[in-house]
């Protein structure tokens, strides 16, 4: 980010906290402090409204910044009655442009540094504890009734699973994203990993939720940009 681009930003936000309850800066800093980029969630073809938004709900808990959407097959539906309004504080990435968007979310991924790792549990590769964090990682969740892609499990990294002791194959996606995500970031709390977000990208996400969080923010916005054209 240019030096002029990052001081308008940061002149922005300072502007926009003006309309923004001190109770609500106090909670931003907070979330932002455990907020991460080193671990993403990746959905494929997810179709189940309840499932989907549950996944969404628990990126927010556990502090993941984004999520990269597939579809495929399945437009992404938020049930807001389970997210409750978690995608405000998220960045989503949809694609959707092509009838296969599996390997151009791949390739993507891979050009931002990260590993590709299939939650599957029909491979027998890493356990939770045993899966490396040395590089940025990427956790793709397949839906409900096939699983992951073939295109996708052809094209990964790394495979995990969770490790299960009864009858029933599988959990849902939704407990089963949680789960990981649960264990995989308490892992990354407890390591030397520099699992945080830059000052920039926390200023960036900072000014968006500032934005979502004030009813007339474009317009607020445009005053202030006119002024610092000035």
């Amino acid at each position: 980010m240019e030096d002029s681009t990052r001081k308008m930003n940061e002149d922005l936000l300072h502007f926009l906290y003006n309309y923004v309850s001190e109770n609500r800066q106090q909670n931003f800093q907070r979330v932002i402090d455990k907020r991460t980029r080193y671990m993403t969630i990746v959905l494929e073809n997810i179709y189940q409204p309840h499932n989907a938004s549950a996944v969404l709900r628990s990126c927010d808990l556990f502090g993941i910044q984004d999520v990269h959407i597939i579809e495929n097959k399945n437009p992404y539906k938020v049930n807001p009655d389970v997210a409750m309004g978690s995608s405000k504080w998220l960045n989503l990435y949809h694609y959707r442009q092509k009838d296969d968007n599996t390997l151009k979310t791949f390739e993507f991924l891979r050009r931002n540094a990260y590993k590709i790792v299939a939650t599957t549990p029909h491979k027998d590769d890493f356990n939770l504890d045993d899966l490396p964090l040395d590089d940025k990682i990427a956790l793709v969740f397949g839906n409900e009734l096939d699983g992951l892609s073939k295109i996708a499990l052809q094209n990964a990294d790394m495979f995990v699973k969770i490790p299960m002791h009864g009858f029933t194959e599988s959990f849902n996606i939704s407990v089963s994203a949680s789960i990981i995500m649960h264990h995989l970031t308490a892992r990354l709390h407890k390591s030397n990993i520099a699992w945080q977000l830059s000052e920039d990208e926390k200023n960036e996400i900072l000014l968006q939720w500032s934005k979502r969080s004030i009813k007339m923010s474009k317009e607020l916005e445009a005053y202030f940009l006119k002024r610092y054209a000035l």
